[in-house]
């Protein structure tokens, strides 16, 4: 079963199939259904992915550039940004750099070993959907959205620092 949270709510059912290399680096694409493709698979074989039944989204790694999705972003209503490790904060970065420098507006997924210490922040810097790691409790991952009810910094969600809310 999935742990999905997505605009705040937990998700009953989603169609999406994350799609990850073998131990051989081999990927293992189900014919039918929405699907999560690796980068690099993305950018190997565009035609492949354009000609496919089905919808079609991209995750990056945590080492992924993700100006090499740039021209792709409008075609896309998902794009998934992977955290291997909990202690890992690069996805931080990609999804913000998607948000703010590339104008990406669809789904942004954090998967991964994602847990409810992460997403105030990964909502803050623009992912508006969860994969809770299996075994982590969804439920209270979800309240965890509602950790803070200030921010001083500036961010995706709230781009003026508090200062600067408090003066006007």
């Amino acid at each position: 079963m999935q742990n999905i949270i997505k605009d705040g709510a937990v998700l009953t059912a989603d169609a999406w199939q994350l799609v990850r290399p073998d131990a051989e680096g081999q990927l293992s694409v189900p014919d039918e259904g929405d699907v999560i493709v690796p980068l690099a698979a993305w950018l190997a074989e565009p035609e492949r992915w354009a000609a496919r039944d089905g919808r079609v989204a991209v995750w990056l790694a945590s080492d992924d550039e993700p100006a090499e999705l740039a021209d792709s972003l409008s075609r896309l209503e998902l794009v998934a940004v992977d955290f291997p490790a909990f202690t890992d904060g690069r996805g931080y970065s990609i999804g913000r750099l998607l948000r703010e420098r590339y104008g990406y507006r669809g789904e942004l997924r954090a998967v991964g070993d994602v847990w409810q210490d992460h997403l105030h922040y990964l909502w803050q810097v623009g992912f508006d959907a969860f994969e809770i790691k299996d075994g982590k409790a969804v439920e209270s991952a979800l309240a965890a959205l509602a950790t803070f009810s200030e921010r001083y910094q500036a961010t995706f969600r709230e781009p003026q620092p508090l200062f600067k809310r408090r003066s006007t």
